[in-house]
């Protein structure tokens, strides 16, 4: 019988593409993941790795095993959520990923909804993009993704990992206060007034990069792009002080009255999807249950409070 924790590891690899990438993930010394997988090798009988440069690539053997192998991981994460479910009390450590806005806005309730009705179990929030955070998810490294999809630009939906909606955020044109005229005209319009302005946006590779320069091009002109940031509440401080026009969700004031003129975007261009992904087989655990749950309340208040 194969060894499950060198078989996990050969797994790892193919995730985290690297014996120092796989070495970091998991505290080992590069040295002792090569020696386990050498083992593995002697165990199956047969080549798994094989030099490619400096990196080596899974053979198609090794893939076998991997993908026999998440089948594994799999149905032991069911009967990890069988074994919760059947306590009265939920205790562990849960590990989300969030984007910025939804960190900013939807978490904090879901935490207070949670803290509240199971005291005891553990919450670790860390503030992730999905283009990371999603992959991450696949390894292991996060329980619940809280993701963003931009009309146009849909995610990835391995079978391997479930999606489940939350809310779907509105878009906005966000200009500085001295930008005036663009109220008077059609979306479309709007937007191509403001063409000779300056503007922030994501990073280039960015879900949110592509869909706004698409957009913008959508509708007769390349952005003068002066300002990058993935934070968003920079992008909010720029337009509040007059530095730049933003396309902006409407996560991103949580709530308060926006402090600049927002206009609408084109129909098919003015919501972003927002939702939960957790691995397939995980969802039955109560912890995930019950955090699911909880941003699903938080972002029905939040669809309550958006602008406009």
């Amino acid at each position: 019988m194969f060894d499950l924790h060198r078989l996990r590891l050969l797994r790892e690899l193919k995730h985290r593409g690297t014996l120092a990438a796989v070495a970091t993930a998991l505290s080992y010394a590069p040295s002792s993941v090569s020696q386990q997988l050498s083992l593995l090798e002697g165990e199956v009988g047969v080549q798994l790795l094989e030099p490619v440069g400096r990196r080596v690539r899974l053979t198609p053997q090794a893939e076998i095993l991997v993908a026999h192998t998440e089948a594994i991981l799999e149905r032991l994460e069911r009967a990890e959520a069988d074994i919760a479910t059947s306590l009265t009390d939920l205790t562990g450590t849960l590990r989300i990923a969030s984007f910025q806005t939804a960190a900013f806005t939807l978490v904090p309730t879901a935490l207070g909804l949670l803290r509240d009705i199971h005291p005891h179990l553990r919450v670790h929030v860390t503030q992730q993009e999905p283009q990371k955070a999603l992959p991450a998810l696949h390894a292991r490294d996060f329980d619940v993704v809280i993701a963003e999809e931009y009309p146009g630009d849909p995610s990835p939906r391995p079978a391997e990992l479930e999606q489940e909606d939350l809310l779907e955020d509105p878009l906005y044109l966000a200009l500085p206060d001295q930008a005036g005229g663009a109220d008077a005209h059609s979306p479309a319009a709007a937007l191509r007034s403001l063409a000779d302005r300056p503007w922030v946006m994501e990073p280039e590779g960015t879900a949110a990069r592509r869909w706004a320069m698409t957009l913008c091009r959508s509708v007769g002109f390349e952005p003068d792009v002066r300002f990058e940031t993935a934070d968003l509440l920079l992008h909010l401080r720029l337009v509040e002080q007059g530095y730049a026009t933003a396309l902006l969700p409407g996560l991103v004031w949580n709530g308060r009255p926006p402090a600049v003129p927002l206009r609408r975007l084109p129909r098919g261009q003015d919501t972003r999807r927002v939702f939960t992904a957790v691995r397939r087989g995980r969802s039955r655990h109560p912890a995930i249950q019950a955090c699911r749950h909880a941003l699903l309340q938080a972002a029905t208040d939040a669809s309550g409070t958006a602008p406009g």
